[in-house]
């Protein structure tokens, strides 16, 4: 199949090298230093053994039109960076293309096909001027969510660190043929990607950790285990959690570990720095309002109560804010 992968970073390199590994057509949409080393060298893959494996037979480009109908597009960048690539995704569309979102949190495309009385509502925090879901239509979409760990170690260069599984799912949580498809290509490339009859509920699942730990991290410059082996710490993301919970079960949603659990396994990676410390400590944005802001939408919604995440919110807002006026990075540095 001919597949667009726009973005190389991390996750789009990974998927991209994988799905050409295995003999896919494969376009990465990319620009900079990326484009040129693609161009020049294909995408190199390490595992997480060490091996390296380099798939030279892959396109890149930085001109949607050059790049043409596809017969599956991976949007494959944070969802903040949607928006600013939403007018052009259309010049890969052809009769049945089909949309992959791999962006973490909640998505644009949230209600569609939701039912109840929020059917059809459009999620402000992540398409505040509703340009994507104008460009990207949710009918095109298949849900994905993401759970390999992966670097981009160098322009054209990906280390898979951990992690296969992809589900995949419809918005109305029907078999489809195209679902299939997709779950075909990506179990065919190496990944685990089972068709989910609710995709939204695993959105919920990997979001419900994310909420908490990615922004009580930034704050505090703490990796996963320093925070929830600090009791103070780990007492917040639990109310944090809590109320998100509360959110997902007004919109219909069960989790299906216990938030105990989900906390061991946070604890389980270690000493791991979350991305939204890493985006602080390189001066990028961070990944807030898909991750955060979104669940405060929704919470308002729900007329739910989230004290905990406002404030939480409130202040990683700020740390963006300040960042992006400063024009600066905040990092922790050793005395000497």
């Amino acid at each position: 199949m001919k597949i667009a992968v726009i973005g190389a970073g991390a996750i789009g390199g990974l998927v991209g090298a994988k799905l050409a590994l295995a003999g896919e057509d494969v376009t990465f949409i990319v620009r900079g230093a990326n484009l040129d080393a693609i161009r020049r060298n294909g995408i190199t893959l390490i595992t997480s053994d060490g091996e390296k494996h380099v798939a030279r037979n892959v396109s890149a480009t930085d001109n949607y039109d050059r790049a043409g109908p596809q017969d599956i597009v991976v949007l494959a960048m944070k969802a903040h960076q949607v928006e600013a690539v939403a007018n052009d995704v259309p010049k890969l569309f052809g009769p049945d293309t089909v949309v992959v979102t791999m962006q973490n949190g909640i998505p644009y495309w949230y209600f569609h096909k939701h039912g109840g009385h929020l059917e059809g509502s459009t999620v402000r925090s992540v398409d505040p001027n509703g340009v994507v879901s104008a460009m990207i239509p949710a009918d095109r979409v298949i849900g994905c969510v993401v759970y390999p760990a992966s670097d981009l170690v160098a322009p054209g260069v990906v280390k898979h660190v951990e992690g296969d599984r992809f589900p995949v799912g419809e918005l109305d949580g029907s078999s489809s043929e195209r679902v299939k498809r997709v779950s075909a290509c990506l179990t065919e490339a190496g990944f685990k990607a089972p068709v989910l009859d609710n995709i939204r509920a695993e959105i919920w699942l990997k979001l419900w950790g994310n909420l908490s730990f990615n922004p009580i991290s930034s704050l505090s410059h703490s990796t996963l285990a320093d925070i929830c082996q600090y009791p103070p710490s780990r007492e917040l993301a639990a109310a944090m959690m809590r109320e998100a919970q509360a959110v997902a079960h007004k919109l219909g949603i069960e989790f299906r570990v216990s938030l105990e659990k989900r906390i061991a396994g946070a604890e389980k990676v270690g000493k791991h720095k979350t991305s939204m410390l890493q985006d602080v400590e390189a001066g990028r944005a961070p990944e807030i309002d898909a991750l955060v802001g979104a669940v405060v939408e929704l919470a308002r919604l729900t007329d739910t109560p989230t004290p905990h995440i406002d404030t939480v919110y409130s202040l990683v807002k700020l740390l963006a804010r300040t960042m992006q006026d400063q024009r600066g990075h905040v990092r922790l540095h050793e005395l000497a």
